[in-house]
C-alpha cells in the first residue's frame, strides 16, 4: 500500500513457504534450529500460525493484486520437515530416510535424502498410500477431517491419478491457487524429485488458476498463464534447456517450468557489462528462445553471493536489473542490507532483519536505494530490457540498445553506462533516427538526436533513454 515495491519496479513478490512447519527443533550442526524459513513442512493443508491467518494471506494477495503485483508461492514437494520428538516420521510408503544423496548420478540425486535429517518424498512412486495416522489425528482434532477426506475423494475421482504421495501434495499445493489466486510457484529442490512430478504440479496449478480467474473476473490482472520457476541447484543459463546429472540430462522446461533460477549470474557479474549482456541476449534468443531464466546476485541460501561485503551496490544494480532475463531482488539488495552478521551461523547470516533504519538515516543508503528505484522503474516500464535483443552501439563511452517486438507491441530503449561525468555524448545512430526526441529517465532530461548523437550534461555516469511519445 505504501508503494515500496512499485517504486522499485517490482511486479511480483516471492516469499517463504507458509504451510505449517514442524513444531520441534533440530540441530544441523549450528545449534537448535526451527522451521522459521518454511522449508520443513508438517501439514501442507494448514498455514503456519507464525506467519498469520488465512484471512491475513487473503488480504496480502488481494492487496498485491490491486497494486498490479503478482504473488509467487514458494512450494516444497521433495521432502517433509525433519523428525523430532513431537514430529513423527511419515510412513515408509510415503518417504525414504536414506541413503543420503551424493549428487554424482541422476539416481543418487533424486532417489535419496537431500541431507540426513530431511525424509524424502517418494515422488517417483505410483503406488497408492494411506494418509499418515498422525495427520488424520491432527485433522480430527482440528475439526476438519471429513472435509479434507471429501476433497481428496473428489480430486482423485476427477483426475484418475493414483493415490501416490506426490499427488496428495500436488492437490494440497494447487488448493492455494484455487482459493487465493496465487499467480505462480517458485519450486524448491527441483532436481531432487522425479521430474514427472513437476509436469503434474504445473497442470493442476494451471487448472486451479484458470478456475480462480473465472470466479474472480474483476480481480484478474491479465491473461498470463500460471508461472512456475524452478530451483535446480547450480543450473546455469549456459546449459540451455537441459541440466546435466552426469549420466542423464533433463529438460525441466518440458516438465512444467516456465523459467529456472540462474546460478550463473553471480559469477558472470565480475565480467565487463558487454560480455554479460551479449552472452545472455544471445542465449535467450537461441538455446532458450521463448523461455526465460530468473537471475539473482544474492539469495536466502547461497553462501557465496556476489558482493557479500556490499561494496559494489551500484554495479550490482546495473548488472541485475539490466541483464536480459528476469531479475530477482533479494530483500535488502536495494539498501545494502548486511549479509555478514556477527554470531549468525550458516544461512542465518543471509536472513538478517531488513535495515529500515539505514534507509531512514544514512544518506549513502538512500542514494543506493534511489539508484535501484530508477533502474527498477525503467526496467518495469520497458520489456525490452529483460526480454529484448541487445546490441552495443558504442564501445566508449559504453552505449547499448534493447528492442522488443511482439505482435503489435514495440519497445526500444538506449542505455549508457560508465559515462563521463559532466558533458557527454551518446551514439545512437542507426537505432534512433535524426531529430527523434528522447527522455533520459535517470536525470529527468529531454534530448534530441543530432548527427546520430544525444548530448547530456549532468553528474551521473548512467543514462536511461526512452522515446517521448
Amino acid at each position: 500500500n505504501e508503494g515500496y515495491f512499485t517504486d522499485l519496479g517490482v511486479n511480483a513478490i516471492w516469499f517463504t513457504p507458509v504451510v505449517e512447519q514442524i513444531h520441534g527443533a533440530t540441530d544441523e550442526g549450528t545449534g537448535n534450529s526451527y522451521g522459521y524459513h518454511g522449508y520443513w513442512a508438517k501439514d501442507w493443508t494448514a498455514l503456519d500460525p507464525n506467519f498469520g491467518t488465512k484471512k491475513d494471506l487473503e488480504v496480502l494477495v488481494k492487496t498485491a493484486h490491486e497494486q498490479g503485483i503478482r504473488i509467487i508461492f514458494d512450494v516444497v514437494l521433495n521432502h517433509t520437515g525433519p523428525v523430532t520428538d513431537i514430529d513423527p516420521v511419515w510412513p515408509e510408503k510415503w518417504v525414504r530416510t536414506g541413503p543420503i544423496c551424493d549428487f554424482t548420478t541422476y539416481e543418487n540425486t533424486t532417489a535419496c535424502t537431500l541431507v540426513k535429517n530431511l525424509p524424502d518424498i517418494l515422488t517417483e512412486s505410483d503406488n497408492d498410500v494411506e494418509l499418515p495416522d498422525a495427520l488424520l489425528a491432527k485433522w480430527k482434532e482440528e475439526g476438519r477431517l471429513s472435509n479434507e477426506l471429501d476433497e481428496l475423494q473428489l480430486f482423485f475421482e476427477r483426475t484418475g491419478y493414483p493415490r501416490a504421495p506426490r499427488f496428495y501434495i500436488i492437490k494440497w499445493l494447487s488448493d492455494y491457487v484455487n482459493d487465493l489466486g496465487v499467480d505462480g510457484f517458485r519450486v524448491d529442490t527441483v532436481k531432487h524429485a522425479d521430474e514427472k512430478a513437476w509436469g503434474s504440479l504445473y497442470e493442476e496449478a494451471s487448472r486451479a488458476f484458470e478456475t480462480w480467474k473465472k470466479r474472480n473476473t474483476d480481480a484478474v490482472l491479465d491473461d498470463n498463464d500460471f508461472f512456475m520457476v524452478g530451483e535446480v541447484y547450480n543450473y546455469g543459463i549456459s546449459g540451455g534447456r537441459e541440466f546435466d546429472f552426469g549420466d542423464k540430462k533433463v529438460d525441466y522446461f518440458s516438465n512444467g517450468f516456465t523459467s529456472l533460477i540462474n546460478f550463473e549470474l553471480k559469477g558472470d557479474a565480475q565480467l565487463p557489462y558487454e560480455d554479460i549482456f551479449n552472452k545472455y541476449s544471445t542465449l535467450l534468443n537461441t538455446k532458450l528462445k521463448d523461455k526465460s531464466v530468473l537471475n539473482y546476485l544474492s539469495s536466502h541460501d547461497d553462501g557465496q553471493p556476489y558482493d557479500k561485503e556490499r561494496k559494489k551496490a551500484i554495479r550490482a544494480a546495473n548488472v541485475l536489473l539490466l541483464t536480459p532475463g528476469a531479475s530477482q531482488i533479494y530483500y535488502g539488495d536495494e539498501t545494502s542490507r548486511s549479509l555478514d552478521i556477527t554470531g549468525a551461523e550458516g544461512d542465518a547470516t543471509l536472513r538478517s532483519f531488513m535495515n529500515w533504519a539505514d534507509l531512514e538515516s544514512l544518506p549513502q543508503t538512500k542514494q543506493i536505494n534511489q539508484h535501484w528505484k530508477k533502474l527498477g522503474q525503467f526496467r518495469s516500464k520497458h520489456p525490452a530490457i529483460g526480454a529484448g535483443k541487445h546490441q552495443r552501439l558504442a564501445k566508449k563511452p559504453y552505449v547499448f540498445s534493447r528492442s522488443f517486438v511482439k505482435d503489435e507491441f514495440r519497445d526500444k530503449v538506449v542505455v549508457g553506462l560508465e559515462l563521463p561525468k559532466g558533458k557527454k555524448s551518446l551514439w545512437v545512430k542507426g537505432f534512433f533516427g535524426e531529430g527523434t526526441k528522447l527522455f533520459d529517465t535517470y536525470s529527468g532530461t529531454e534530448v534530441e538526436v543530432k548527427n546520430g548523437k544525444v548530448l547530456l550534461n549532468n553528474e551521473f555516469d548512467i543514462a536511461l533513454l526512452e522515446l517521448i511519445e
